[in-house]
């Protein structure tokens, strides 16, 4: 798949609430994960599909309620893509808040090898 594809199923896959089908089927085994440096509670790097999850598991421990996501079209660029999220979520012990990150992500041999999120920390 190109970059192009790739970026266009993750995409239908994020929006459609799958986002753990979009990383088994279109991430790389050892894919790395990178955040904000001093965001609370996550590790900055994480390394490979499992801890990926793993990550995901524990964002998803810290929600109280999801109320939605908007992510606009991807911009692609040789083997990256980039897209920026909006979310309306309310963590365990905050008020109901809007989130929003860009994100970026390479792409090597079919399969997204990193992602990294950008976003204000407080």
């Amino acid at each position: 798949m190109t970059t192009q594809e790739i970026a266009k199923k993750w995409l239908d896959y994020c929006q459609s609430g799958q986002m753990e089908k979009a990383q088994e089927e279109l991430y790389a085994d050892n894919c790395v994960s990178l955040e904000m440096e001093g965001a609370e509670g996550f590790p900055q790097r994480v390394e490979g599909k499992k801890a990926i999850k793993e990550k995901g598991e524990l964002w998803n421990s810290m929600v109280e309620a999801f109320h939605g996501v908007e992510i606009e079209e991807p911009l692609v660029a040789g083997n990256h893509f980039t897209t920026t999220l909006k979310m309306d979520i309310t963590m365990k012990g905050a008020p109901r808040r809007t989130d929003e990150e860009v994100a970026i992500f390479r792409v090597e041999n079919g399969k997204i090898v990193s992602e990294q999120f950008f976003y204000d920390l407080n």
